[in-house]
């Protein structure tokens, strides 16, 4: 009975060593899973941060981009003859609007 309680408790302490030895030999390949885990985390948080930098740069073109239609079109209408006509007529210059039509020099 003696025997087999020593084989028992042998074999517990073998089946521990070996669990040691095996984490032991497996220990830098558990290092670089643990590695490219972190790498992937980070990857994917800067990913994240690129998104959003994205998402803002977008809505800020858009926002300039209709700054710049509404200036140009205030300067479409800045710049009309009629506009021109009465911002003359109010400065009182002698500058008229011609009535002869414009001819081609040859």
């Amino acid at each position: 009975m003696e025997k087999k309680q020593e084989e028992k408790n042998t074999e517990k302490v073998k089946k521990r060593t070996s669990l040691k030895n095996i984490i032991r030999r497996q220990a830098g390949l558990l290092f670089l899973i643990m590695v490219l885990i972190i790498i992937y985390i980070n990857n994917r948080y800067e990913c994240q941060l690129q998104l959003i930098e994205i998402d803002n740069l977008k809505k800020e073109l858009i926002d300039i981009k209709y700054d710049a239609l509404t200036r140009s079109s205030e300067l479409m209408e800045r710049s009309r003859q009629s506009r021109i006509e009465e911002y003359i007529a109010t400065k009182e210059s002698d500058l008229q609007t011609s009535t002869n039509p414009p001819y081609l020099l040859k």
